[in-house]
């Protein structure tokens, strides 16, 4: 079946579309109006703008979720961070689903005939025989180069269905959640070690975060996304989102930050007034962020977890040997 709107092909049965992201599933089974009664659309939706030959075209930029009366639903934050609360979606030439949420995410893709989908490497849980795994540097040696500083790996997975459909199973490293973006003409920053996967046609580039980065311990790059289609991104604990209004100022720690709208400014800063106050609050350097705009903000803290963890670990003798010693209590 077909889009009703702007005529992109769907999968049987499917609730939205991948391409304009219209509510089509309640339309498509809805009898239809008589000619006295006016045709109704989903609350919230605006019929996207075609050309004389009928494709779709692009709608300019802030005319993304407009209500009936005209009013931006998400005036004050742009377009805002679009989650599949459901977790379940289709893009182009795929479909997925996320199990078992929150704390042992796996993001399962079905991929269409000949059709790709990228993910970070070593995210990979299983796949059907006949999806191809290509490795490769993206962006070439400087662009591998960037993303090994950034403290990813150098090579990008691309997984592609031959000859008929396959299955795909993409998680993180650790234990937590996965949060399925879908992005419309947008720029989103995402901490490097929370990029998980994302639609072919998205551009990822590897930024240079600032001195205030290297100062933060967060790593000297993050990554920028653009584009339209699926991200999807990981965090360690669960996924809590925060809305900023205009103006409003909101502090994160550094390690908690998952991603957040391009649109939105932030500087990084001491937790409190003064060196010796920040270090003994635990907290060092925070992210201030000044609304409008949204993030992404992870649960738990892996280095936090680290520090927990450090007295339990063996530690080598200070007295030169190369044994262990081992506090047994005794």
């Amino acid at each position: 079946m077909n889009c009703p709107n702007c005529g992109a092909p769907m999968i049987e049965g499917a609730k939205f579309c991948g391409s304009c992201g219209m509510q089509v599933g309640a339309q498509m089974n809805a009898p239809a109006p008589s000619a006295d009664e006016p045709a109704q659309t989903p609350s919230g939706f605006v019929p996207q703008p075609q050309n004389e030959s009928g494709d779709y075209q692009a709608p300019p930029p802030g005319s993304f979720n407009q209500t009936p009366g005209g009013a931006s639903a998400n005036q004050s934050t742009g377009q805002g961070i679009k989650l599949d609360t459901d977790g379940t979606g289709e893009g182009r030439g795929y479909s997925y689903e996320i199990l078992h949420q929150p704390s042992y995410s796996l993001a399962v893709v079905q991929l269409q005939a000949e059709q790709s989908i990228l993910a970070e490497a070593g995210a990979m849980v299983s796949m059907s025989a006949n999806v191809e795994l290509q490795s490769q540097m993206k962006g070439g040696l400087m662009g591998a180069l960037k993303r090994a500083v950034g403290g990813e790996s150098a090579f990008v997975s691309t997984f592609t269905a031959r000859g008929g459909a396959g299955e795909v199973t993409l998680a993180p490293g650790g234990p937590g959640d996965i949060a399925a973006v879908e992005m419309s003409n947008q720029q989103f920053f995402v901490q490097s070690s929370s990029y998980l996967a994302g639609d072919a046609n998205l551009v990822v580039d590897t930024k240079w975060g600032g001195a205030k980065t290297f100062f933060a311990g967060e790593g000297l790059f993050v990554l920028m996304v653009q584009g339209q289609g699926l991200l999807l991104v990981s965090s360690f604990g669960a996924i809590h989102r925060k809305t900023l209004q205009a103006g409003e100022r909101y502090v994160v720690d550094t390690g908690h930050l998952v991603a957040w709208e391009g649109t939105t400014q932030y500087t990084l800063r001491k937790a409190a007034a003064g060196f010796f106050r920040s270090m003994v609050s635990g907290e060092g350097i925070v992210a201030e962020f000044t609304g409008p705009g949204e993030l992404l903000i992870q649960t738990r803290n892996l280095a936090a977890l680290a520090g927990l963890l450090k007295p339990f670990f063996p530690s080598q003798s200070s007295g030169g040997g190369s044994g262990w010693n081992i506090n047994l209590g005794g």
